[in-house]
């Protein structure tokens, strides 16, 4: 194994204290781009999609739950192949979604495969994800996954939707953690800390943050 060189405590201290200071810059730098990520313009979606979903055909409107933010990975799914290890590794890393659902948004997952197998492949991996079928319609090319994989993210008003927001390729690898996906939404943390527009729905930090059972 190839180990590092080894320094007295002072001069980690000192080398370590260099590192930190870089990460808390660049904390900050992402603070300022989530904030223009929420006075971003949307994109009105005039398509009507259907999924199919466990109980059935499911709208895109009805994949929010009656939430107002809606996150949509398309999970790479090419018929006949092995799932895909990129994608499943990402969901892996996806935490607890009730703490999505606590900020007024849903995450869901696409994939342009038969529902059955998806499921199948869902249970396999131990995953509890709303996942849907996008067979049948052209979401994944509409919203730029093509027959790769993307994120995107949509805003209801009433039953308009809007899209607010799109990455892939590594755009996902930081992602995971409930503050990281709420960044990525037009509203935010929803705390009172951030720079957003006025309007925009906040509480104190920390307050609303609960054990996940006990939404």
């Amino acid at each position: 194994m190839v180990t590092p060189s080894v320094v007295p405590p002072s001069q980690w201290r000192r080398e370590q204290g260099l590192i930190l200071a870089e990460e808390k810059r660049i904390t900050r730098e992402l603070d300022a781009l989530a904030a223009r990520r929420r006075r971003m313009p949307a994109m009105a979606v005039e398509k009507d999609y259907v999924f199919e979903g466990a109980d059935g055909p499911v709208t895109l409107l009805d994949m929010f739950e009656g939430r107002s933010q809606l996150i949509v990975y398309c999970f790479m799914w090419h018929e006949g192949a092995e799932p895909c290890s990129g994608c499943a590794l990402f969901t892996d890393n996806v935490g607890e979604l009730a703490h999505l659902n606590a900020r007024d948004t849903t995450m869901a997952w696409s994939s342009p495969g038969p529902l059955a197998d998806l499921h199948a492949f869902r249970d396999r991996m131990g995953w509890q994800i709303p996942w849907y079928s996008a067979q049948g319609n052209t979401f994944h090319d509409d919203f730029d996954a093509g027959t790769g994989f993307a994120l995107n993210v949509f805003l209801r008003n009433g039953n308009d939707i809007y899209r607010t927001y799109f990455t892939t390729s590594r755009g996902v690898e930081r992602l995971g953690s409930t503050w990281t996906f709420l960044d990525l939404t037009p509203l935010g943390r929803q705390e009172t800390w951030e720079d957003s527009p006025d309007g925009h729905p906040q509480t104190a930090p920390y307050t609303w943050w609960r054990l996940h059972d006990d939404y």
